[in-house]
């Protein structure tokens, strides 16, 4: 026997362009306040029935023209770390909505999202979002897009039209064409750009029809699925639930589950096996993560659907991981798909890299991604708490970029915490993935200025001194003589005379009976010299220069000579010059 399913409708975009927030108009709730960073960080699901899409809709709508049961919403993250997320999401969708924001236009997210449409060949509308904004807009609070607009004056709705215009030519150079969608004749090949206020709830309606009519004029034929098939889903969320235990939060978008089917559950070791002993269903319109509400018992469930799965064994289940009814016949081969499916996303190596610990499968596979992309190179990935065992894992690695542990929505335990500030371990913890990748990138970046900063403090600069007449405090033993700094000198240098001899190596610098670590140009010194004896390698009057090793003038060349002082360039040069006089190629 066949049945229409729920279409899986996904929400895309960049952050803060209103992708919850669309939801919490339609729905009713306030989960986008509760966001960390009023960021999604999980898949959430909500269901809205026909019924209550009718009531919206209004006359825009006849139920009795339709036969999907409703709309099955999937909010998905919506910072470009998430990709994969994404990218999960739509696969897994009928529909996309891809929120714009009406003031801020395209981002890179927005097209990052388009290009995972595009991959997975999924239909979506424009929700082109925040039209409240655009100046001199007159509001009419949940009204259809046709009524809210005749309220504008032209210059209001000129400016509109420029926005549209604006996605119409942002989706034309990514391949697709669109219009305002009540100007689209055929939603098969052309995007509908439908303009809302998330805040005022203008256009909601039109959003929510446009869907449903998409949906059930051409794509009912992916719609139908067979009653008795087993159920797969996606795991959403693992929780306590008082006087149930742990259950978990699950999309099921194919198929059919009941009490009492057995189900494996993909996991970081084995797949788990169980079996479901109650389902729960959150109430229409109530978002599934939503704390405080009752839910209704229900014997089975079919797709698509929101719902909480009571059973035992669910300890080391971790949300973002498959699931699916299973018999006798195919558990074997289930298995092995699934364990499959979660290697490809779990990483354990012996290489140098960061070790990366999350709270589910799916922000795992999004920090994993974008490490990645940005050429980070990881030695572990894996869900759950930070341990001192990762603490120590972490310690052995060489580089200090790698003894690092990125730590996603999860505990360090106290000891592990202990343990990483006694060895010099670095954790950095975040609730907003991308936060936690940037907070990373610019500790490195801080890490490698130092070591650059440290690595040009040891280039000897160009110094150049000259020894003042009847300045001779000893003759050798070291040479103990006045001298005038024409640039800076200092202890440890080697010196060279004019025609490029070497004569020994500058000891120590005295200034008025102070012992300093440095002279000026322009100062007046005593110098210490080991090696030669005045009055015969070396005279009073006598010009001499640092000896500058061929491989610390070629950084001075290349990274360090805008940074000379004037008299250290010409010092330079004249240096460069006394070389070259017996190697012309020197320093080049």
């Amino acid at each position: 026997m066949e049945n229409i399913r729920t279409p899986i409708v996904c929400m895309l975009g960049h952050v803060d362009h209103g992708k919850t927030t669309t939801l919490d108009k339609i729905r009713g709730s306030t989960v986008a306040e509760r966001e960390s960073g009023s960021i999604t960080q999980h898949i959430g699901a909500t269901e809205i029935p026909l019924d209550i899409i009718d009531n919206l809709c209004g006359p825009l709508l006849n139920k009795k023209d339709f036969k999907v049961p409703g709309l099955l919403f999937i909010d998905t993250p919506g910072h470009h770390a998430f990709t994969s997320l994404r990218s999960r999401g739509g696969s897994l969708a009928d529909l996309a909505v891809l929120v714009v924001d009406a003031t801020d236009g395209f981002q890179p997210q927005t097209e990052e999202a388009l290009d995972i449409l595009k991959r997975y060949k999924t239909p979506f509308v424009v929700a082109l979002n925040k039209i409240d904004k655009i100046p001199g807009w007159q509001t009419t609070p949940n009204q259809p897009f046709q009524q809210t607009i005749k309220n504008q004056k032209n210059k209001t709705q000129t400016k509109l039209e420029e926005q549209i215009y604006e996605v119409v030519g942002k989706l034309h150079d990514a391949g697709f064409q669109s219009e305002r969608f009540d100007r689209v004749k055929d939603y098969s090949n052309t995007v509908g750009i439908i303009p809302i206020s998330a805040k005022t709830g203008e256009g909601i309606p039109n959003l929510l029809m446009v869907l449903v009519g998409v949906a059930q004029h051409y794509f009912q034929e992916n719609l139908i699925v067979q009653k008795q098939k087993p159920g797969k889903g996606t795991v959403l969320e693992v929780k306590e639930e008082k006087g149930l235990g742990k259950t978990i939060d699950v999309i099921l978008y194919d198929g059919i589950i009941k009490v009492g089917d057995e189900i494996l559950i993909g996991s970081h070791q084995n797949p788990i096996k169980t079996k479901i002993r109650g389902l729960l269903k959150p109430k229409p319109t109530r978002e599934i993560r939503e704390t405080g509400q009752k839910f209704q018992k229900v014997n089975k469930v079919d797709a698509a659907s929101g719902i909480k799965i009571v059973a035992p064994n669910l300890e080391n289940v971790f949300a973002g991981y498959p699931f699916q009814v299973i018999n006798q016949q195919n558990e074997q081969q289930i298995k092995e798909e699934m364990q499959s499916q979660v290697n490809e996303i779990l990483i354990e190596t012996e290489t140098s890299g960061v070790i990366v610990k999350a709270d589910t499968i799916g922000s795992l596979e999004a920090i994993v991604k974008n490490l990645k992309e940005s050429e980070i190179n990881i030695r572990k990935a894996t869900i759950g708490d930070v341990s001192k065992r990762d603490v120590v894992e972490a310690e052995m690695i060489n580089e200090e970029l790698d003894r690092v542990i990125l730590s996603f929505d999860v505990d360090t335990l106290p000891e592990a915490k202990k343990y990483a500030e006694k060895k010099g371990v670095k954790i950095f913890t975040s609730k907003v993935i991308y936060r936690l990748i940037e907070k990373y990138q610019e500790w490195v970046e801080e890490i490698k200025q130092k070591r650059e900063k440290q690595r040009l403090e040891k280039i000897i600069r160009p110094g150049k001194i000259e020894i003042l007449p009847d300045h001779t405090f000893r003759q050798n033993n070291p040479a103990i003589v006045g001298v005038k700094v024409h640039s800076n000198i200092r202890p440890g240098y080697r010196l060279m005379k004019k025609n490029g001899e070497p004569i020994g190596e500058l000891k120590e610098i005295q200034e008025r009976g102070e012992q300093v670590n440095k002279a000026e140009a322009g100062k007046e010194v005593a110098v210490s010299i080991s090696g030669p004896t005045v009055g015969r390698q070396i005279e009073e009057g006598d010009i001499l220069y640092v000896d500058i090793p061929e491989k610390h003038a070629k950084v001075i060349e290349k990274e360090l000579k805008n940074k000379l002082t004037e008299p250290e360039k010409k010092t330079f040069q004249e240096i460069t010059e006394i070389k070259r006089k017996d190697n012309r190629y020197w320093a080049i």
